[in-house]
């Protein structure tokens, strides 16, 4: 059913380096339809993002994934992929890396991330001078004192739920101020897109509370734990080999990449993937049942299965684009000739 006038919030990632940040801007359309298809492509200033120069400013934005804007009456966003002038992929558009036409992976991300308060530029829960309570009680956890910032992950919840995004859970995490959700989708790309709608939604309720969401790996030095965003995947033959050796053939396929994957997986990891608090080293690799402190971890459940489910990369750190996370990991898995 058509909407008469419609906010389309058009979503894209700048040129920026080492972390792209997020862009929008709003576009009004009159008779929208309310489907993808009916997102015509649009255009914006590349030379303010670090996406093109002055002189050749124009690129264009490729909508992508379409759901309800939550905090806006006849509200659309519209995740875009960014093109060059000519059409096509941007340099800095990592969806258009993925190689999974036939949608054989699945990913569900593990996004964590850390509440600043913009008065005191540290995490919600630190006091002004010292520090909280060493970790132990904030994860999951339950009450004044331990859950610092419920009433905003509530809220970014609800939206992302009411976006429509498949959207599987919340949890207070290690570190007082820190949080994490949970998103699952049936498609490498899809699984990118949402990911990104869910941190934009974040981000602009932070708007609302004056509260920063800060996605460094290692947001306070010292014994906290960092923020990652762990990567679950699985393919047709993960889902159903039914065998121990497959799931270890395809774990050791990751050794001999390292460098490859590290270099998608988010900057100053170095600082959060040390062998301590629930990490492997940066520059080691491997792979255990349910070893948190493992760089992919075999859950217990597939094992309980009969060798039948997913893997864990542990190694994504908060900040690290999904879309090259889903690149690399299909490409490592389907060099790693199982079928």
């Amino acid at each position: 059913m058509a909407t008469k006038i419609a906010k389309l919030e058009y979503i894209w990632l700048d040129g920026y380096e080492p972390i792209q940040t997020l862009r929008s801007k709003t576009k009004i359309e009159r008779d929208f339809g309310g489907k993808l298809e009916d997102c015509d492509v649009w255009s914006f200033d590349g030379s303010s993002t670090l996406q093109a120069t002055g002189g050749s400013s124009d690129c264009l934005l490729k909508p992508v994934f379409l759901c309800p804007d939550p905090a806006r009456e006849n509200g659309f966003l519209v995740m875009c992929e960014v093109l060059s002038a000519d059409g096509s992929a941007h340099p800095s558009n990592g969806r258009a890396t993925i190689n999974d036409d036939d949608d054989d992976f699945w990913f569900g991300f593990e996004q964590e991330y850390t509440l600043i308060d913009t008065t005191t530029n540290l995490p919600l829960g630190f006091p002004m001078n010292g520090y909280p309570g060493p970790q132990g009680p904030y994860y999951c956890s339950v009450g004044a004192g331990r859950a610092f910032g419920r009433e905003i992950i509530d809220r970014h919840m609800d939206m992302c739920l009411e976006a429509g995004l498949n959207f599987e859970g919340i949890n207070g995490e290690v570190m007082a101020g820190q949080w994490e959700y949970q998103i699952m989708c049936k498609s490498a790309t899809e699984a990118g897109d949402q990911i990104w709608v869910a941190r934009y939604l974040l981000e602009r309720l932070g708007e609302q509370y004056d509260v920063k969401v800060d996605y460094h790996p290692k947001p306070v030095k010292g014994d906290w734990n960092g923020s990652g965003m762990h990567a679950n995947f699985s393919n047709e033959v993960l889902r159903t080999c039914g065998s121990k050796e497959t799931f270890e053939k395809i774990c050791q396929a990751f050794e001999p990449r390292i460098k490859e994957h590290m270099a998608v997986y988010g900057a100053y990891n170095e600082q959060r993937l040390t062998g301590l608090h629930e990490t492997q080293s940066m520059d080691k690799f491997s792979y255990g049942v349910s070893d948190r402190g493992a760089s992919i971890r075999i859950p217990l459940l597939a094992v309980q299965r009969g060798w039948k489910g997913w893997l864990e990369d542990r190694r994504p750190n908060s900040a690290a684009d999904p879309y090259k996370v889903a690149a690399v990991i299909v490409d490592t898995v389907k060099g790693a000739n199982i079928s």
